[in-house]
């Protein structure tokens, strides 16, 4: 998808704490009352959007009190010498309330409870792109210490920014050289044929550990119907992304116990209609990025695809 090469390195995992648990607290105060329960809704911002059945929230929409991105001055860049340019970090920064329960996480939630958050990030999304000056939308679910979560309570965040990141950048370009058709409708074809690396798949939905995964486990989750935004895409789909990932959660935990991990969504810019076809990316915490990943930019992967699909397949626990 980015060009960029990874190392398949199996026969390493054979080294002993190959793998890391979670081992540190996600806060510094684990008595200190979490602003996320019910009940205390007061202490933050007012919700920005809930959603629920009778007037209970099941997930919330708030500001974030420390915005990465904030304000609408337009993004003009300043140069400040020959290698120092800087430009405002205008836009938005928000926090998905997954659930009202403190000690749950989206592998507990229900299926309708899934599609819930995936509908409450269509929303926000739809809402962002029609703010001036903003170009793109980046969602995450930050799961543990070590995946860079500060608060324990099940939470995502969404931020919206006035330029298009390197990331972002370097998939658009993956699906430019891909010529003649689309890079992920192309990859969920060719999996669920060769079925090797596919954990879950079903009519709307394919679950698969990618042919180039750079971490132990990691999956890459993507809706059959091409559609390039988030914002834009079939409420059944949503769901369909929502389950799985309620899935690829609950058969991480099976498989690994309770880890680390960050869910990423990818969505084409705002006002962009190239080739592009939005998906989710889950990648476990499980290992670490040694001197020669951090200098080179090549990840070193001890678990084989294949062998990472086989595992979670066999824990997957989804409607027959």
């Amino acid at each position: 998808m980015t060009g960029r090469w990874v190392v398949i390195a199996g026969e390493r995992m054979q080294r002993p704490s190959d793998f890391l648990p979670r081992l540190l607290p996600v806060e510094d105060d684990p008595q200190r009352p979490c602003p996320f329960c019910p009940d205390r809704e007061g202490e933050i911002p007012p919700a920005l959007e809930s959603y629920g059945p009778d007037g209970r929230w099941e997930v919330r929409v708030v500001p974030n009190l420390y915005p990465a991105f904030s304000g609408s001055d337009p993004m003009v860049v300043s140069h400040l010498g020959p290698v120092y340019t800087q430009a405002p970090a205008s836009g938005i920064h928000e926090v998905l309330v997954l659930s009202p329960d403190h000690n749950s996480s989206w592998a507990d939630l229900s299926d309708a409870h899934s599609a819930l958050v995936m509908e409450a990030l269509r929303d926000r999304m739809l809402h962002h792109a029609q703010t001036p000056g903003l170009r793109y939308s980046q969602a995450v679910v930050n799961c543990g210490r070590e995946a860079g979560a500060s608060i324990e309570h099940p939470h995502g965040q969404l931020l919206t920014m006035p330029f298009i990141p390197g990331e972002a950048a370097n998939e658009l370009a993956g699906f430019a050289r891909f010529q003649g058709n689309c890079l992920l409708c192309a990859v969920i074809d060719a999996e669920e044929e060769a079925r090797h690396r596919v954990v879950f798949a079903d009519d709307r939905v394919a679950m698969i550990c990618p042919f180039w995964s750079g971490t132990p486990y990691e999956m890459l989750i993507v809706p059959h119907n091409h559609e390039p935004h988030l914002r834009n895409a079939d409420t059944a789909d949503l769901a369909a992304i929502g389950r799985s990932v309620k899935y690829a959660l609950a058969a991480l935990r099976s498989r690994l116990g309770d880890v680390a991990y960050n869910v990423m969504f990818h969505s084409a810019p705002f006002r962009l209609n190239a080739d592009f076809h939005w998906h989710a990316h889950l990648m476990p915490k499980i290992s670490t990025r040694g001197g020669f990943e951090m200098g080179s930019g090549v990840l070193i992967n001890v678990v084989s695809p294949e062998r990472a699909a086989d595992d979670l397949r066999a824990a997957v626990t989804a409607p027959a």
